[in-house]
């Protein structure tokens, strides 16, 4: 038995090895053109600027480990973790999100399993995870407001695009609403209970009629139960400590600032400066589309906002152009490697175990 659960850990190694591998090929060769007409951008920019993304990005990536650690280190539940380790997990979730077309839960499901050795349940990391969300969703909307009030104050909304600060400002209340939403349900064991009884009766009638009754249940209500009581639990942990959430706050808002400064420093190599409160606005509406529909829409979304509030088609759809290449390129270079290191130590406790007992 346990040599045979040795042979599946190396056997779904390999799999998911080959797997990564063949995603990040088919990423790169559906961007081929774009990453072309990046490179026949790179004379028109400023190449000392540009390269100041390479301490803005590690930086960046280092902010979003820290969203995630200091809340556990406020709770006390993780382990001594150094700078370097924060920033690689960063960069390996990173690297998940992109290259795993599964619109984050890639990312959920890895992180749960990379925290676990430094002390975090799955419950906490699915609520650390919609918390780092939580907070840049919140930290956007700031942002937009920011931008919305430069713009009005200097002028720069041109008669065409007004449209698009109404469009901003109803999106702003919708996020709130829906996030004020979620903590409700989240807050109390009641609405957890009902939610679980009937999204667990919901799922499970609906694989039970996809499969003609070949598979009767596919999620477990204890486990379920389970899995959001715990999240539950972190999220009173949080109400009753307000402080435990000030420093993945801090951490979240910067972050979410230097999500944006990604776009402007790509912008400023190119001579416009200028135009960080369109990149602002347009990052926002842009990211909402992009939930909805993932492949593409984002980059469409924010150029076309960016355009209507005035900035050159040209330099907007180069702008997004060039910081979605260099984003995917970081993306790969940076954490490919830490996401294979890792992915390799899959079963070799139980491999271990299996060489000690002879």
């Amino acid at each position: 038995m346990g040599k045979n659960q040795s042979r599946f850990h190396l056997s779904f190694r390999t799999v998911l090895s080959v797997l990564t591998l063949a995603l990040i090929i088919y990423v790169v060769y559906q961007n081929f053109g774009d990453i072309m007409e990046a490179i026949q951008h790179l004379g028109e920019t400023n190449i000392f600027v540009l390269l100041l993304l390479i301490p803005e990005q590690l930086f960046m990536y280092y902010c979003c480990g820290q969203m995630f650690f200091s809340y556990m280190r406020a709770k006390k539940d993780a382990k001594k973790i150094s700078a370097w380790t924060l920033m690689r997990v960063s960069l390996e979730l990173n690297f998940v999100n992109h290259a795993v077309p599964a619109g984050g839960l890639g990312g959920l499901g890895y992180i749960t399993w990379r925290l676990k050795p430094f002390g975090a349940t799955a419950g906490q990391s699915s609520f650390m995870y919609v918390l780092r969300y939580v907070i840049t969703i919140c930290a956007n909307q700031l942002q937009t407001i920011l931008a919305i009030l430069a713009l009005l104050i200097m002028g720069g909304v041109p008669a065409s695009g007004s449209w698009v600060i109404w469009v901003t400002a109803l999106l702003s209340v919708g996020i709130i609403a829906a996030i004020v939403l979620i903590v409700v349900v989240a807050s109390s064991e009641k609405r957890i209970t009902w939610f679980v009884k009937t999204g667990t009766s919901f799922v499970n009638w609906l694989v039970r009629h996809l499969t003609f009754g070949r598979k009767p249940e596919i999620l477990r209500r204890e486990v379920v139960d389970k899995y959001l009581f715990d999240i539950h639990g972190d999220l009173m942990t949080a109400r009753r400590h307000k402080r435990m959430l000030l420093a993945p706050i801090a951490w979240g808002i910067l972050y979410s600032f230097l999500e944006i400064a990604t776009y402007w420093i790509v912008a400023a190599s190119l001579g416009s400066p200028e135009i960080l409160p369109q990149i602002m606005i347009g990052e926002a509406i842009g990211s909402v589309m992009g939930a909805i529909v993932p492949y593409g829409l984002y980059e469409l979304g924010m150029a076309g906002i960016m355009v209507s509030l005035g900035v050159s088609v040209s330099l907007a759809g180069t702008v997004v152009l060039m910081t979605r290449v260099i984003v995917l390129a970081s993306t790969i270079i940076s954490g490919y490697g830490f996401y294979q290191h890792s992915i390799s130590k899959i079963g070799r406790k139980e491999k271990s175990a299996l060489e000690n007992d002879h």
